[in-house]
């Protein structure tokens, strides 16, 4: 559905992006990550059409109408209602989309109470709101989200996730965004963007495998500050992390033997120990392995 081939974008003779070539196939959810700066919304910008790249090929399989897009900031004419917001993004895109259609997306928004009243008076998480209910009001093929929760409390967050959920198999989705769990959640498929160059795209579970090595997440009692330096004087021990008051996040290289030495130790050093519990690499452990 969406394709680029070696796209470069230079400001000034500043390389924001450095031979970007994506391949997004219809009907995948494309989570787009990258620390500040990293181009994903010069990246995003482009493929909108927002901005022209400096050299490279960009190619959408689909009618510019059916094409969507929610910039991270939303901005909207302060005179008109929310209603009326969502009416002229749908007028825009069709004729035929009727008052059942524009209720349905304020009511999956979450502005119903608040349609009638001008958006100047909206907060930032309620403008990002109405920008997700303007986006989707169309039914569009394509949606591109830039940083789509970014504004949004827990509940706002869990709404949109929603949305770009039920949206995977009959639109195509890409969105980016600095919440690496929301990502991991909802994409299939994933691309890690780091100073201007694709590190990664693919399949999230291909992302996932064989990256980041076992861990356990230990909860103690007492005797955690002890155990740091008997646990990091181990060969098979690659890492220790403290988290929060109680836990150590001991990272492994060698399981087998995590599995014959882990308890010896703590019970060398008398720790009094709550649980011992695997634990599954995440997007972001994967994620800063892969840029540093």
């Amino acid at each position: 559905m969406i394709t680029t081939t070696d796209l470069v974008k230079r400001y000034n003779g500043v390389a924001a992006l450095g031979g970007v070539s994506l391949d997004v196939p219809a009907g995948s959810v494309f989570g787009l990550v990258g620390p500040n700066g990293a181009g994903k919304t010069t990246l995003l910008s482009i493929l909108a059409g927002l901005r022209a790249p400096t050299s490279g090929t960009v190619s959408i399989a689909a009618d510019p109408t059916r094409i969507a897009v929610l910039p991270d900031t939303p901005r909207f004419d302060p005179w008109l209602t929310g209603r009326e917001v969502v009416e002229l993004a749908g007028a825009l895109t069709s004729s035929d989309i009727g008052p059942e259609a524009i209720d349905r997306v304020i009511g999956q928004a979450g502005l119903a109470d608040a349609s009638d009243r001008r958006v100047g008076g909206y907060s930032r998480g309620m403008l990002q709101r109405l920008g997700v209910a303007a986006t989707v009001v169309g039914d569009p093929e394509v949606m591109i989200l830039d940083e789509p929760a970014s504004a949004l409390d827990p509940v706002g967050r869990r709404d949109v996730l929603d949305l770009v959920r039920r949206a995977r198999g009959r639109a195509t989705v890409v969105f980016s965004s600095h919440i690496l769990t929301d990502v991991q959640e909802v994409s299939d498929r994933l691309g890690i963007l780091h100073e201007g160059r694709l590190l990664f795209q693919g399949p999230a579970e291909e992302l996932m495998a064989g990256r980041v090595g076992p861990a356990y997440l230990i909860r103690f009692r007492r005797g955690r500050d002890a155990a740091v330096p008997a646990l990091e004087s181990e060969p098979w021990v690659d890492s220790v992390e403290s988290r929060g008051d109680q836990d150590l996040r001991v990272r492994i290289i060698s399981l087998g033997e995590a599995e014959r030495r882990l308890v010896g130790i703590l019970g060398g050093i008398e720790a009094s120990v709550i649980s011992i519990r695997p634990e599954a690499p995440t997007l972001e452990d994967v994620f800063l392995e892969i840029i540093s």
